[in-house]
This record gives structure tokens, C-alpha cells and sequence, in this order.
């Protein structure tokens, strides 16, 4: 699923779309007042007000959310880079002789999950990292309590709980990605702008000739407005990504020497 041309053709028809009704509601106003001038924009006021009201409460709420779920994934990738990090270091506990295939087990490890993420928009490519990486867990797993039972107990006490943590994160990254507004949401978004874009046009109907900059500018905020929150929404699929905060999982693998 390429997002970034979902969201690009989804802007672009938004932007077609508004300056239509913007025109199509302004000419439904010109007829209006040639037939009652004055009573043409009587209790208008209370119905603009309420959908405009609804619109922009919609974007500013959906495009916080999205804006937070960003910030949210790219907490995690530090929270998976610590976890990781802190199993690493307590590989020292272990005896000396089950430490190099475990460690090389790790940088196995990580490489797949680095991978997993990387690939993406690629779906297959992404999946096939994941389940490979799914099995390095179960075999960084049965190394670890081996060398466990062989070595003194601070490897179980400590090694154990953070092998855990470092597989309990994958799961919480995997949903993290999975979680956005219902597709409703966004159609509703768009629905308003342009009933939004038909009473814009309709206010000015008024006016002896059209305000371009007026109606290119509300159709160009608005396009763009649920372009960006939709980009967002998915920073792994378009535009707007998280590779930045994958910058400190590469630098955890490079330091594993």
C-alpha cells in the first residue's frame, strides 16, 4: 500500500474538490440574492458556525493524535535500542565460553530488526525480517537460559528479565504501528472541507467578482492540512519518517564488536 500516493491523490482531489463547491456555492448564493437579497444570509451564521466549528475541531484533533503516535514510535525505537542494549552488557555474566555465540546471536538479532523497519514500504520484505527475527528471539532465548543454569545467578536474575523486556518491546512496536483512526475519521475530515468549501463559497456570494487568492488559499490549507496528518499518520509509508531515531539502533549495532 503506497500511502504517500493515497495521501497525495486523496489532497489533490480535496483541492479539485473544494474549489469546485467553492464556485458551486457561490453561484447558489448569486441565485439566492437575486430572488431575497435580504434574506438571503438569514441564521446562516449558526450553521457555518457549526460546521466549521466541527472541521476544524476534526483536523485539530486528528492531526494532534497523529503528531503524538509519531512521537510515540520514535520513543519506542530508543526504548528497543536500551532494552537491547542492557541484554548486551549483561552477556557479561555469563561464563566466558557460552558469551560468543550468544553475542553473535545478538548482532544476528539485531540486524533483523533494523532490517524490519528499514524495508518498509516493501510489506514482504519487512515481514520476512520479522519472522526471521521472531526466530532469533527463541534462539537467543535457549542460549541464554543454558548458559544460564551452567553459570552463577546473577545471569538468571538479571540476564533474563532484560532478554524479556528486549522481546516483549518488538511486540509493542508492532502494535504501535498498527494503530490509527478508523478510515471513518478521516472521510468525515474531508466531508466537512467541503461542505465547509460549499458555505464559503456561498458567504461570498456577496462580493462583485471572485476572490482567487481567497478560494486558492482555503482549498490549498485544507488539501494540505489532511495531506500532512495523513502522512504522518503513517511515517514509515510516506514522506514523513522516523529514520532519524533508527540513527541510535545502527549505532548500538556498530558498537557491537
Amino acid at each position: 500500500m503506497n500511502i504517500t500516493l493515497i495521501a497525495a491523490v486523496t489532497a489533490l482531489g480535496l483541492f479539485g474538490g473544494t474549489l469546485i463547491l467553492v464556485e458551486l456555492g457561490r453561484r447558489m448564493g448569486i441565485r439566492r440574492l437575486a430572488r431575497d437579497s435580504e434574506g438571503a444570509r438569514a441564521g446562516l451564521g449558526a450553521v457555518e458556525g457549526a460546521v466549521f466549528g466541527l472541521m476544524g475541531l476534526l483536523i485539530a484533533f486528528t492531526f494532534t493524535g497523529a503528531a503524538a503516535r509519531l512521537d510515540a514510535r520514535r520513543h519506542l525505537v530508543a526504548e528497543e535500542a536500551n532494552c537491547i542494549g542492557t541484554a548486551w552488557l549483561r552477556l557479561d555474566l555469563l561464563p566466558a565460553a557460552a558469551q560468543p555465540a550468544l553475542r553473535e546471536s545478538f548482532r544476528r538479532y539485531l540486524d533483523t530488526r533494523i532490517e524490519t523497519y528499514v524495508k518498509l514500504p516493501d510489506i514482504e520484505a519487512a515481514q520476512d525480517a520479522w519472522t526471521r527475527g521472531t526466530a532469533m528471539q527463541e534462539e537467543i532465548w535457549a542460549q541464554a537460559v543454558a548458559a544460564s543454569r551452567e553459570g552463577p545467578s546473577p545471569a538468571t536474575m538479571l540476564l533474563l528479565p532484560a532478554l524479556n523486556q528486549m522481546i516483549d518491546i518488538t511486540t509493542t512496536r508492532a502494535m504501535a504501528t498498527k494503530m490509527h483512526p478508523p478510515l471513518v475519521i478521516f472521510a468525515m475530515m474531508v466531508a466537512l472541507t467541503l461542505v465547509g468549501a460549499l458555505f464559503a463559497g456561498y458567504g461570498m456570494a456577496a462580493a462583485k467578482t471572485r476572490s482567487w487568492v481567497h478560494t486558492i488559499g482555503f482549498a490549498f490549507v485544507m488539501a494540505a492540512g489532511v495531506y500532512i496528518t495523513i502522512d504522518m499518520e503513517f511515517p514509515r509509508m510516506g514522506l514523513i519518517n522516523v529514520h532519524a531515531a533508527e540513527q541510535v539502533l545502527v549505532e548500538l549495532r556498530q558498537s557491537m564488536k
